[in-house]
């Protein structure tokens, strides 16, 4: 048996920064995967993850985000390495829908400097974008994207340089509470530690099944499209985007997000809206599925016509959903000696940095001062 101050289980986006948040403390902490992390099994995958501050979902999200800005400028530092891709972020839908009126409202409550643009306004800055007349845009130059497998890997490889021990293709088994401690158990060993951070991912919902939470897993894959104009490089000013498409006579109705071409691999589609559901993370299907391949291009023939719907690459991560999909981050009700994150419901990855850093808190202290309260189990207590 093992024995150190902390174990986490799952090293990928919030897990990472957990680890390196409690070694900086001085903590013996022990960080166990299933895999080899970075890795393409999970949910934190696919070389880029968008980053923005107008949170549209809910505006309490705004202070968490601005804080994760800030830590991953520290991380970037300590790493020598890019992390964060200043783009711009067009986001584009109807006046009366969810996007662009809820990212206006955050901005306005949080002082944050974003544009809103008529069609008119999004055609005439933004001529390889197809904007109908009615539809409105949000303009948030402070956005763009992540690196997302460099971030893990910046976090692991500080995490190490901390202390920290990472334990790869180890898969735990289970965890039981002792008194004021836990052991998990793995296919390889048993360890024995004050505190436990759950940060699982789509396994989450098996190794917190005790708190009933209806988490499950949806199937996303993600897609890279070439070739494309000019005009849709980052380098000549391309900004990542978000649409909204409500108008029901359209086969692509929905929500669809991507980003300007930024490598050899082309420009990357995929859409936010649906998902299949997923049985066992496991047996995740990585193949193409015409279905859901077809709904991207359509949106792509729609609303970006200068990118050829050839497709060049594709991948499947997975998204997993919380009831209400906000994050839920908390300690356990019954074992204060464990704390998690979970749910993050497909818009999480920018969080990260700072979710581990709420994590350290509550494992180390049993509280913290990021607010966080919104996303407490206690809203699903009725």
């Amino acid at each position: 048996m093992i024995t150190c101050d902390v174990v986490v289980v799952g090293c990928g986006g919030v897990g990472s920064a957990a680890v390196m948040h409690l070694a900086r403390r001085g903590l013996r902490v022990v960080g166990l995967d299933r895999f080899t992390p970075p890795h393409d099994r999970g949910s934190s995958h696919g070389r880029t993850r968008m980053i923005r501050q107008a949170y549209f979902e809910h505006a309490d999200y705004v202070p968490l985000v601005l804080r994760a800005y800030r830590l991953w400028s520290e991380l970037e530092q300590a790493a020598a390495t890019k992390l964060y891709h200043e783009t711009g972020l067009l986001e584009i839908g109807p006046p009366d829908g969810a996007v662009v009126p809820g990212v206006m409202a955050a901005a306005a409550r949080h002082g944050l400097d974003v544009s809103q643009l008529s069609a008119n306004d999004v055609r005439r800055n933004f001529p390889g974008f197809v904007v109908a007349d009615g539809m409105i845009a949000a303009y948030e130059r402070r956005a763009g994207y992540l690196r997302v497998e460099q971030c893990i890997a910046a976090h692991l490889d500080q995490a190490r340089a901390a202390g920290a021990v990472i334990r790869s293709e180890e898969s735990v088994q289970h965890w039981n509470a002792t008194g004021s401690g836990v052991v998990v158990t793995t296919d390889r060993e048993q360890y024995r530690a004050n505190k436990l951070v759950i940060t699982a991912g789509p396994w989450a919902a098996t190794l917190l099944e005790d708190l009933n939470i209806a988490l499950h897993v949806r199937r996303k894959p993600q897609y890279w499209f070439g070739p494309a104009a000019e005009s849709y490089r980052a380098d000549r000013g391309c900004p990542a985007f978000l649409y909204e498409t409500r108008d029901a006579q359209r086969r692509d109705a929905g929500v669809f997000y991507g980003f300007p071409i930024v490598g050899p691999e082309g420009l990357k589609c995929a859409e936010h809206s649906g998902g299949g559901d997923v049985a066992d993370p496991l047996n995740l299907n990585r193949d193409v599925d015409d279905a859901d391949l077809g709904r991207v291009r359509g949106f792509l023939n729609n609303s970006l016509p200068g990118v050829t719907t050839t497709l060049v690459d594709h991948a499947a991560c997975m998204y997993t959903m919380s009831p209400d999909e906000n994050f839920i981050v908390d300690r356990h009700p019954r074992h204060n000696q464990v704390v998690f994150a979970a749910g993050l419901s497909g818009h999480g990855f920018k969080f990260t940095s700072v979710l581990g850093e709420a994590l350290a808190d509550l494992a180390t202290t049993g509280s913290t001062e990021l607010p966080i309260g919104f996303l407490g189990l206690k809203r699903f207590q009725s």
